[in-house]
């Protein structure tokens, strides 16, 4: 891994650290100065992100301003009241026809379910038989021929005139229990509200303490209470302190870890360096070629251990002639018989496998072969 590939990963370490040292605003939020408020469980998209509400009580703005869920099976209804100390829902149709969802309503796939059950049956009558006999039809379930009834009571849907079919018998979320109705069809289960309850994730007890309900961890959907985090001053000064923090910190580990990446790497570097030379250096650039010596022959030349002065016998500086890099103290050099020109170890024993003489006067203590 190369020295840049290394700082990339301490970075992309580092990163989301300082990310999660500024967490998003969760605090409530709504769609319009009178809507409802959102708050977890709930979220309200795009106001708020993902991480604020409990999986399935994502809420959106209309474009008239207006609060609305999205059930999986049933679809979308506006919200007009939610009721986080009991975990109640009240929710209502746009187009003002509830009835119509009504016939195909299935809370199955969302967190929530009924508050109560009210057993309605519906049935369609002859517009005819309706005006005569006074019933209360559903206005936004009828058409030019029929009219669209309803009530609690089966034995009076079961008692009307053959003209009349009963298209469905249903359980109705209500708010409170109905006394079934025996005397006459209503009009009440298409003006009144759907009332829904959900059961998890519970926050009912953070509610009544005036606290914030809300996930333990990013990891865990397990759910704790917090009190509020007060806005204003106090909280200003500890975002501004964090930040203080991450500015005077955050440089000096990012520092700390190149320093260390450089001292790791800087041997290896340096002995590949030398080694590469050594071969370069080591490469005919005559037509003759010569032949280089043994390792028994090689192993036989004078080997020097540096004292901390570095200093070499003869004529020989502090500098390897053949890399260029200083010797340091406690390396062992390798010097050359009757010359006794010094080399680091790898840089000359590199040259003289491929040539017998001294790479600086080009002296041959031992006798080499040459071959054109």
């Amino acid at each position: 891994m190369t020295f840049s590939n290394q700082l990339f990963f301490v970075l992309f370490l580092i990163f989301p650290l300082l990310r999660a040292s500024h967490p998003k605003d969760c605090s409530s939020s709504s769609c319009g100065l009178q809507d409802v408020h959102a708050r977890f469980p709930f979220w309200l998209e795009p106001n708020q992100p993902d991480f604020c509400g409990h999986p399935g009580f994502d809420l959106h703005c209309t474009n008239s301003q207006k609060t609305a869920l999205n059930l999986p099976k049933s679809g979308t209804f506006l919200v007009r009241e939610i009721d986080y100390r009991s975990q109640h829902i009240r929710l209502y149709d746009p187009e003002a026809c509830l009835a119509r969802k009504l016939l195909t309503f299935d809370v199955s796939g969302s967190p929530f379910s009924a508050l109560y059950l009210a057993k309605y049956t519906f049935l369609t009558c002859p517009n005819e038989v309706v005006k005569s006999s006074g019933f209360d039809s559903i206005p936004c379930l009828g058409n030019s021929t029929s009219s669209f009834l309803a009530t609690t009571s089966l034995d009076i849907a079961k008692s009307m005139l053959p003209s009349c079919q009963i298209v469905k018998t249903l359980d109705v979320p209500v708010s409170r229990p109905v006394v079934t109705e025996k005397s006459r069809f209503s009009t009440n289960v298409n003006n009144q509200d759907l009332w829904l309850k959900w059961d998890s994730p519970s926050c009912s007890n953070c509610e009544r303490n005036h606290l914030r309900c809300g996930f333990i961890s990013n990891a865990s959907l397990q759910v704790k209470c917090f009190p509020f985090e007060k806005s204003g001053h106090n909280n200003t000064g500890v975002q501004v302190l964090k930040i203080i923090s991450l500015a005077i910190f955050g440089p000096i580990i990012i520092f700390a870890t190149c320093i260390a990446i450089g001292v790791c790497t800087s041997d290896r570097f340096t002995s590949r360096r030398r080694r590469n030379v050594a071969i370069a250096a080591a490469q005919p650039n005559e037509v003759i070629v010569r032949a280089g010596l043994d390792e028994s022959t090689i192993e036989s030349y004078k080997k020097v251990e540096l004292g901390e002065s570095r200093r070499l016998p003869g004529v020989n500086d502090i500098v390897c002639p053949i890399c260029l890099s200083e010797y340091a103290s406690k390396e062992t050099v390798r010097c050359i018989p009757e010359c006794e020109h010094c080399f680091h170890i790898e840089c000359i024993d590199a040259w003289l496998k491929l040539h017998g003489s001294c790479p600086l006067c080009r002296n041959s203590p031992s006798q080499v072969r040459e071959a054109v």
